[in-house]
């Protein structure tokens, strides 16, 4: 009930007046109480460092089904880690983004699918587009397969062999020769037919090489690549309902990338992370996350370009992850609104 306002007729002018300040006052927050209340926006992502002069060196895109693109390196600017990032490849909803790669226009990419098929892709022979473009269907320059799905691009040298890794966590490795210029256009080098589609290749740089395999759950293994038979074997010992998502070349003074679908990420120390002497053994926690998504061997002079299903692109310096020996959830390295982080690639810059 309110109360009315008492004769003050008799009240000293000193306190009359103190009496009226503090009426002032109070009005004056019944009235900023009344006022709607103006949520700020937030303040878009700073503009992307230009960060290098132009390069030959080209950022492939490519979608689920069969979509991609080039773009010169040189055209995505640098961001701070945890940024949003910008627009990439203008694909379709139902097909996003599945994998990132790197090579110079004029090297060849060698693509690996889920069915065990190589193929070699002269990176020329894609026409040089923007940021923002739609790309070119992939049945236009390979004899893909029907249903074919690609799981790796790798640039035509990087190493002696080449470790092939499928879902089901069979491993098995191929000599740099075998992806020459004179290779046969979708030959088979994994049986998936008998082991599983295939999940991930990645080149091993010398015999003396590891080769690292991470699984969904965030679970992983490194191991002698010299150890694996030419017929090839067990890689990792899966847990239930786990699959393999990605392998990469390690050593004990190395360091790997890996990335949640959350897009948070770390750097884990391989100083920290016990070699098996011999493939086959349970994997190990490299990362805590939900969904793993990626990994990557790289140092503190790379820059990581990571991709979110709805085609945003992010390049930062790999000196921004902090680097950890032990288990962690990792820090953010991209900012996801309803989105998840697909793939990386990883520039030598």
């Amino acid at each position: 009930m309110p109360i009315e306002r008492p004769d003050l007729t008799h009240v000293s002018p000193e306190v009359l007046a103190y009496i009226e300040s503090l009426e002032a006052e109070l009005a004056a927050q019944t009235a900023r109480r009344a006022r709607p209340q103006i949520v700020a926006e937030p303040e878009p992502d700073a503009e992307p460092e230009l960060c290098e002069p132009p390069t030959t060196i080209n950022l492939i895109t490519l979608t689920a089904g069969g979509l991609l693109k080039r773009t010169p390196r040189h055209l995505y600017g640098r961001q701070r880690r945890g940024g949003m990032g910008i627009f990439d490849l203008d694909a379709p909803e139902n097909d996003p983004p599945a994998l990132l790669a790197l090579a110079d226009e004029s090297a060849s990419l060698i693509l690996f699918s889920d069915q065990g098929r190589t193929y070699r892709l002269p990176v020329n022979r894609l026409p040089e587009m923007p940021i923002r473009a739609r790309g070119t269907a992939l049945a236009g320059l390979l004899p893909v397969r029907p249903g074919e799905r690609l799981v790796a691009a790798l640039p035509e040298s990087g190493g002696e062999q080449i470790a092939l890794v499928g879902e089901r966590g069979w491993v098995s490795t191929i000599r740099a020769s075998f992806v020459g210029k004179s290779m046969i256009p979708g030959v088979v080098y994994y049986d998936a037919a008998k082991y599983g589609p295939l999940a991930a290749a990645s080149w091993i740089p010398g015999l003396a090489d590891e080769v690292f395999i991470a699984t969904q759950q965030g679970f992983a293994i490194r191991f002698p690549a010299q150890r694996v038979p030419k017929t090839g074997c067990l890689g990792i010992r899966l847990e239930k309902n786990d699959v393999v998502v990605a392998a990469t070349a390690a050593n004990d003074a190395s360091s790997v990338f890996l990335l949640g679908a959350d897009g948070k990420g770390t750097l884990r120390l391989m100083a920290g992370f016990a070699a098996n002497k011999s493939p086959g053994g349970g994997g190990k926690v490299a990362l805590k996350t939900d969904k793993l998504v990626a990994a990557a061997a790289v140092n503190t002079e790379n820059d990581i370009f990571i991709i979110s299903r709805n085609s945003k692109i992010i390049r930062f310096q790999a000196a921004e992850v902090p680097p950890k020996e032990g288990v962690v959830q990792g820090v953010n390295c991209m900012a996801l609104r309803g989105d998840e982080t697909m793939a990386i690639a990883v520039a030598g810059v």
